[in-house]
């Protein structure tokens, strides 16, 4: 099986798949390779931005901080960051940035919406310069 040096494991802290997500990337993940759990905060649509302050935007991104340290406190082996963006293009560039060679990324099963705007999931697997891996999620 194929190991991988640097993985980026892309999280929405709304679900709890991280555990599952976490063995795999474990098991997939070369010896003294590096796993980077990635959360994205989008940002507030622009229709409701005009209603929040800056503290708000930004109390909620030092929230997402400490949601995705704490999902990670017990596995020192994962570093934990968060970004901000559009959650499909921040991950691919990111990915590229830290030259990760895989990306894991959670997906829901797909509905027709997703045929015609498509899911975060399917936004990096098509953008993406590295590997992705995509797990079903039923709860997503």
């Amino acid at each position: 099986m194929y190991k991988y040096k640097r993985i980026i494991l892309s999280l929405s802290l709304v679900h709890g798949f991280a555990p599952k997500a976490l063995s795999v990337a474990r098991a997939l993940r070369a010896e003294g390779g590096e796993i980077i759990a990635v959360h994205v905060c989008e940002a507030p649509h622009e229709s409701v931005k005009s209603f929040l302050d800056k503290d708000a935007t930004d109390h909620a991104f030092q929230e997402a901080k400490k949601n995705l340290s704490d999902k990670f406190r017990d596995a020192d082996d994962v570093e934990t960051v968060v970004l901000s963006g559009h959650a499909s293009r921040t991950l691919v560039d990111y990915a590229e940035r830290a030259e990760a060679d895989l990306v894991i990324v959670g997906s829901h099963m797909p509905g027709l919406s997703d045929y015609f705007l498509g899911s975060t999931a399917s936004r990096v697997v098509r953008h993406a310069s590295c590997d992705v891996h995509v797990l079903r999620h039923p709860d997503l």
